[in-house]
């Protein structure tokens, strides 16, 4: 070992052991836009989830991927795909949708625009799913609860649940929101302090439509042999249930293992949602030649090439190989 690597790995002991004892040296309040959540996790929140015999319930689950056809400094083409997967018992359906998106402007705009998108469309794809969904069947979001404008879920969704008594839950695949008393990961530090079973932190934060919290945070361990606990909002409505009668359906849908610990419906509609690289190379091509068509197509691709220099060093031939832009 160099002396260079030996010295790095001193620093990067010392900054982990400091970080582990008293937090981040970043106080989480200087974090800007953030809606963050901070508390020392106790056991007394902590509840076991019965695992059921048998779940007759069905699971929606709907998810939303990006991948870029094009992009240069002011502008950026992308293809959104957003899908839906059904589980009841081992019957498996699933569907999709896909749409091209040009937007102009910097990096961070175009990335709060796509944000944005991918949430409506999801919200449109879900509210179809209450049509087709019955009292007491389940609708999984991916990510947190948070309704009403902007780069957030549409509220409508929430109501036509809510009417059709539709348990609504959104499950997040990270959560950097949350945190302990010490500003260290809040997931991480319960699922160190709770039993192996699988259990139910609850609640983390309740509800604040003010806020555009439209659900309250939990924290749930759904695979007694996962490695991973979850944050899973549960919609306000559904408050006066039996909480963990609730949650516990999502067990007997949480030990595939592709995805152990986590629902296989929201696994299956994430899967769903890729694009085979046949498929975006062809809508790659529908781009080029209507740009060619439109008289566009050398400026286009003149401010490309101004920008995507360094992907080429690393052997990028198309962005769409390379750059995933799903958790923004």
């Amino acid at each position: 070992m160099n002396s260079d690597t030996k010295s790095a790995l001193t620093e990067m002991t010392r900054i982990l052991t400091s970080y582990a004892q008293g937090g981040p040296a970043i106080s989480i309040k200087e974090v800007k836009d953030e809606l963050t959540v901070a508390l020392a996790p106790s056991l007394a929140n902590i509840i076991r989830l019965p695992k059921p015999k048998s779940c007759s319930a069905r699971f929606f689950a709907v998810d939303c991927s990006t991948r870029t056809l094009k992009r240069a400094n002011n502008w950026g083409i992308y293809l959104l795909r957003t899908s839906y997967a059904t589980v009841e018992e081992k019957n498996v359906d699933w569907s999709f949708r896909e749409r091209i998106r040009t937007i102009q402007g910097d990096p961070y705009v175009r990335r709060k625009v796509l944000q944005e998108t991918r949430l409506q469309m999801e919200s449109e794809m879900a509210l179809d799913l209450v049509n087709l969904a019955d009292e007491n069947d389940y609708i999984l979001l991916d990510g947190a609860s948070y309704f009403g404008g902007g780069s957030r879920f549409n509220t409508v969704l929430y109501e036509k649940c809510k009417e059709k008594s539709i348990n609504l839950l959104a499950v997040s695949k990270q959560s950097p929101k949350l945190h302990d008393e010490k500003g260290r990961d809040l997931i991480a530090a319960t699922y160190m302090l709770a039993p192996r079973e699988c259990w139910i932190y609850y609640p983390v934060k309740k509800a604040n439509i003010h806020e555009h919290l439209y659900g309250d945070i939990s924290i749930v361990k759904l695979c007694v042999d996962s490695p991973r606990a979850f944050r899973c909002d549960i919609m306000r409505y559904l408050a006066h249930c039996d909480i963990p009668e609730l949650i516990s359906p999502l067990c007997a849908i949480s030990e595939d293992p592709r995805c152990l610990g986590y629902p296989v419906a929201l696994w299956l509609a994430h899967d769903f949602s890729g694009v085979s690289e046949a498929k975006l190379l062809e809508y790659h091509t529908q781009v080029e030649e209507e740009l060619a068509r439109a008289g566009l197509l050398d400026l286009i691709r003149q401010e490309e090439l101004a920008c995507s220099f360094a992907g080429e060093v690393h052997g990028v031939r198309h962005l769409f190989s390379w750059e995933l832009i799903d958790n923004v």
